[in-house]
């Protein structure tokens, strides 16, 4: 019984839990199926009544159906924006960006997401063709006048810039003649005149243009030949005169050397004539001066012996030349001298003593 009852028994549990199992999953199942239904009406009701306005973008929203339908003047700005669905609200985007039309024959140098068009084909003043590879950098200034003047959409484009660009290029960069397309100031001065004739159109529609760029320009085989061969005879002539004149300026320069260097032998010339005149005044200076000082001291010299002499020819001169003779004598041991006649010696007698050396005249006093 005890054996028998066991199995019984787990059998009724095991079909007590089937019978429960179901109520769980149909409950699970109900919630999943409410969420994904909540997630579905929310999806739904994103994209019906909600619109995602990049933060490059603008927004431009239309009313068809109520009291304020046309074109609404509000600019939308980045962010979500609702939007009643079944073309009752219709929002429109445009670019916030820099946009970039090219006109080019060479899509591949074209830049990445650029609207792409032929390259420019211009007629030049002295009636040749050439056609211009250009790239025009514009954006929009006022997305409600954009969208109420042009259209919506890419219409900007093909009903803004596009239909303008060629005919302002061919108004400013066809004065150029087929040489002054190689003048790149030149050239560059011409694409402003064309972005400001573009600009004074565009502006009443809401676009500006910022820069039109000439990136290359071509001209027809046999005219680029014509053109290239032209351009290096130039060359070859400008090469000419160019060294002519390198000439003429070396000649001159050569020239103005010479000069210079006769110049500076003159004036070193100068110099040294100027230091010998100096030199010699100076030494003649030095002459006269020193001859001044040897006459002075000579004259000194002089008038001092006809001082000395006047001093001499004095009151007591003959006592002193007699004093002096007295000294002089006193040198002598033994002296012979005759004593008699008129030229007789006589020491005694110092008058004739003094008038035998020719001191004072006449006899002794």
């Amino acid at each position: 019984m005890d054996g028998q009852s066991m199995p019984g028994g787990s059998l009724a549990a095991k079909v007590k839990g089937a019978l429960r199992m179901p109520r769980f999953v149909a409950r699970g199942t109900g919630r999943l199926t409410i969420l994904f239904a909540a997630l579905c009406i929310l999806a739904l009701a994103y994209n019906f009544f909600f619109v995602y306005v990049k933060p490059d973008e603008f927004g431009i929203k239309v009313i068809r159906i109520g009291l304020h339908r046309g074109v609404q003047k509000e600019v939308y700005g980045p962010g979500l924006h609702v939007v009643l669905p079944f073309g009752l609200q219709e929002m429109y985007r445009l670019p916030k960006d820099i946009q970039v039309l090219e006109l080019t024959n060479y899509p591949q140098t074209a830049a990445l997401r650029s609207r792409n068009e032929r390259a420019a084909h211009i007629q030049t003043s002295d009636g040749f063709f050439v056609d211009i590879d250009v790239s025009i950098l514009y954006r929009i200034i006022d997305p409600y006048l954009v969208f109420t003047t042009i259209g919506p959409g890419a219409l900007f484009e093909d009903n803004g810039i596009i239909p303008k660009a060629e005919p302002a290029l061919k108004a400013t960069l066809g004065e150029l003649t087929t040489e002054e397309f190689y003048n790149s100031p030149l050239r560059v001065i011409k694409a402003q005149a064309a972005r400001d004739m573009l600009n004074r159109e565009m502006v009443k529609k809401g676009l500006h243009v910022e820069e039109v760029l000439v990136r290359y320009f071509k001209y027809s085989e046999e005219i680029q030949k014509n053109i290239e061969e032209k351009k290096l005879k130039d060359q070859l002539v400008f090469k000419n005169q160019a060294e002519a004149r390198a000439a003429t300026e070396e000649a001159i320069l050569k020239k103005i050397e010479q000069e210079g260097k006769v110049i500076a032998a003159v004036e070193m010339e100068k110099g040294r004539a100027y230091v010998t005149r100096k030199t010699a005044e100076r030494d003649l200076y030095a002459r006269k001066k020193k001859a001044d000082a040897d006459l002075l001291v000579k004259l000194a010299e002089a008038e001092k012996v006809k001082l000395k002499n006047a001093a001499m020819e004095g009151v007591g001169a003959e006592r002193m030349v007699g004093l002096k003779m007295a000294d002089a004598y006193k040198g002598l041991e033994v002296i012979i001298l005759p004593s008699d006649g008129p030229q007789g010696v006589n020491p005694l007698n110092l008058g004739n003593t003094l008038k035998l050396f020719d001191v004072r005249k006449g006899g002794a006093k």
